[in-house]
């Protein structure tokens, strides 16, 4: 799935080294890394290769694997800064934040955004 016509994503969940891995056209392009806690993945670091930048790879990245929790039934506990901002843009997901981090995205949440 490409957010941006010229590249093939392709997202997948390496549990070896817990975290997600993007390839744009094959080449390694992000990670988003994470810790599994009982019912719970806890997104700890997201990074995109400069080269893809603003390109809508870390959104893929991000939404893939938010999807890939949400089917299993996992909740979303998020410690990432690029975590959080897509969150407070896609509010959907906010029913699967566990309850500690839920209320920073309520509307009167104090969270940054």
């Amino acid at each position: 799935m490409s957010e941006r016509p010229g590249y093939d994503l392709v997202v997948r969940d390496n549990q070896n080294e817990s975290q997600y891995e993007v390839t744009a056209d094959g080449e390694p392009a992000g990670v988003l890394q994470y810790r599994l806690r009982d019912d719970r993945v806890v997104f700890t670091h997201a990074e995109v290769d400069p080269r893809f930048e603003g390109q809508g790879v870390g959104s893929a990245l991000a939404k893939q694997a938010l999807d890939d929790v949400v089917g299993r039934g996992k909740l979303i506990t998020p410690r990432c800064p690029f975590i959080v901002r897509y969150l407070h843009r896609h509010r959907e997901y906010v029913e699967h934040v566990d309850e500690r981090h839920r209320a920073e995205f309520e509307p009167d949440g104090t969270s940054g955004r």
